[in-house]
């Protein structure tokens, strides 16, 4: 017995075939009659010929059930289920008018997608992100994805607390800048000084400045080229602070 075929009445249908038969074919000739005269006749000769013959052959005596069908048409078992509404998204119909649905997918037709985010199943430290068929793992700001595509490590290191004490390198920073900048100041005062005779036409000059204007200009040059200097060492140290003050924060 089949699996899943129902039982029907007795059914046939009229085959075709060909069969071969010998064939009389009847070809004229001329001979020599009484008198030496030329005669017509006839002689018969015989040839394989064909012909198409008609038979009733038997049909199979079973059909499928409702709801199934043949794989082939040699097939004797019906084991192919039928869908009505064709299975979407991957699905396979594997019982009459049901559908398997692959993963992330749901419905009679696997046609709804299965919202991974809605539950805690799916396994993300921060954010879900659903998506057809399936969800993809992302972090908040300030956090990257790990290898594992579920995890969220920071982008950078959280700094140790005891690293930046009191007396760390935040105090001798703002040492060393307060230094700079009295430094600074003692050079724009010496510079006041050593360009006044050019404001007040007066020829007095610091002792370690020549009593010409060229001495005096090359001198001012390079106390501003200092003071430019030291400008820029402050300005670094003042963004390293920066630096220190917001890993402190964090």
């Amino acid at each position: 017995l089949s699996r899943r075929v129902c039982a029907v009445a007795p059914q046939s249908r009229v085959g075709t075939y060909t069969e071969s038969h010998v064939q009389p074919v009847y070809q004229p000739y001329l001979t020599t009659c009484q008198g030496h005269r030329l005669c017509s006749t006839y002689r018969t000769i015989y040839r394989v010929a064909y012909r198409q013959r008609y038979r009733q052959l038997p049909e199979p005596a079973a059909s499928c059930c409702p709801g199934w069908s043949r794989a082939s048409s040699h097939a004797l078992s019906c084991n192919r289920a039928l869908c009505w509404v064709p299975c979407q998204n991957g699905g396979s119909c594997t019982f009459p008018d049901r559908c398997v649905c692959p993963p992330g997918w749901t419905g009679r037709a696997c046609q709804t997608d299965v919202d991974e985010c809605a539950g805690q199943s799916h396994g993300c430290s921060q954010l879900c992100i659903n998506t057809a068929g399936s969800y993809h793992c992302t972090c908040q700001d300030g956090f990257t994805l790990a290898a594992d595509n579920k995890e969220c490590q920071p982008l950078l290191p959280v700094p140790d607390t005891d690293t930046f004490s009191q007396a760390g390198p935040s105090s001798e920073m703002k040492e060393e800048m307060n230094d700079l900048k009295s430094r600074v100041e003692a050079l724009e005062q010496k510079l006041q000084l050593v360009l006044a005779p050019f404001h007040n036409l007066m020829p007095s000059a610091p002792e370690d400045v020549g009593t010409d204007p060229i001495s005096r200009l090359s001198h001012s040059l390079q106390q501003l080229d200092r003071i430019d200097s030291l400008s820029e060492q402050i300005s670094f140290l003042e963004e390293r602070l920066e630096t220190c003050k917001c890993l402190e924060k964090a």
